[in-house]
């Protein structure tokens, strides 16, 4: 068997993930839909959210699935841990072009501003979002970025996605 290059070997690795990713991504959001949030709506114990973001060299709607650690009545959180990989989820990179994005909880679709979370901010909700489940550890120990902490909030004059709804 000839030498395959390291670095062709490693962008089909990078390739075949990102593949995988797409389809149960997809899979999970027609199922979402299709039961309007009822139905696969928590993984390891995180609410699971559809985050839908403008893409940045597109402009064209973008929704993908992901686990939210942190759900309050006026902010849900979400960690651009893409697995542990040492590239930040494309979401994220949409995101920091521009922060306005939906979030789809549980059926209802809330309008809602996205800003990565300062270093203080960050370190109070990392405790939190430890506590809540230590897969972000391991997320971390696979690669030498700092997973981005993003907190969702509502636009101004709305409400949150669980306003008046308890703490998940």
């Amino acid at each position: 068997m000839e030498d395959r290059d390291p670095l062709f070997v490693d962008h089909l690795v990078h390739d075949v993930k990102d593949a995988v990713v797409r389809f149960w991504s997809n899979l999970h959001a027609v199922t979402y839909r299709v039961a309007d949030g009822r139905v696969l709506n928590r993984v390891l114990g995180m609410t699971v959210v559809q985050l839908t973001t403008t893409g940045r060299r597109s402009g064209v709607s973008r929704s993908t699935m992901l686990t939210a650690p942190i759900v309050e009545p006026e902010r849900v959180v979400l960690v651009a841990s893409n697995g542990g990989d040492n590239r930040d989820p494309q979401w994220y990179g949409n995101v920091l072009a521009c922060p306005d994005v939906t979030v789809t909880l549980e059926g209802t679709t809330s309008p809602m501003r996205a800003h990565v979370a300062t270093s203080s901010e960050r370190t109070e909700l990392w405790c939190r979002i430890r506590r809540v489940t230590p897969t972000y550890d391991l997320y971390q120990s696979r690669t030498s970025r700092q997973l981005p902490v993003v907190v969702l909030e509502p636009t101004a004059g709305r409400a949150g996605p669980r306003a008046g709804r308890p703490e998940a």
